[in-house]
């Protein structure tokens, strides 16, 4: 392949449409504005929702929900998911490394859904009561444990 014989893809390139330029055109007279109206005046331009002064639909509604920004630094991981890992030495950077959490997360949590059959033992990651009574059943800790 040489830079001089790249064309692009067929029917990636079609002629620019010509607005206001005679009957023949399609698109003459009016230039597909219709007519009358602010959207068929030049500078006949409104806001994204503006419903002509009528209180538009995204004020009408009430605000309801809340988002939290730090969702995207927290994750959960299962009991299951650990009993599969063949380390026995669990902390955040194992997750990562396997997967099991986004490279963005800061903190880890691990809850109660699956069972653990072997001791592991967790560093610098959260566990719900369940899981912690679960890792500890089978012989397993959790050092530097933050409140929960």
């Amino acid at each position: 392949m040489q830079l001089n014989t790249i064309k692009p893809a067929e029917g990636a390139k079609h002629a620019k449409r010509r607005v206001g330029r005679g009957i023949g055109s399609g698109l003459g007279k009016t230039a597909g504005r219709g007519h009358k109206g602010q959207k068929s005046r030049a500078g006949g331009f409104h806001k994204v929702g503006f419903e002509g002064g009528q209180m538009p639909l995204q004020r009408r509604l009430p605000k309801r929900g809340f988002k939290s920004a730090l969702a995207q630094y927290s994750a959960q991981v299962t009991l299951r998911d650990l009993d599969r890992l063949q380390e026995d030495e669990i902390d955040l950077l194992v997750l990562k490394a396997h997967g099991l959490v986004p490279e963005l997360t800061r903190t880890a949590k691990v809850i109660a859904t699956g069972t653990i059959g072997r001791a592991i033992k967790l560093q610098g990651l959260l566990a719900s009561k369940g899981a912690r009574t679960a890792i500890e059943a089978a012989g397993g800790s959790i050092a530097q444990q933050a409140a929960a």
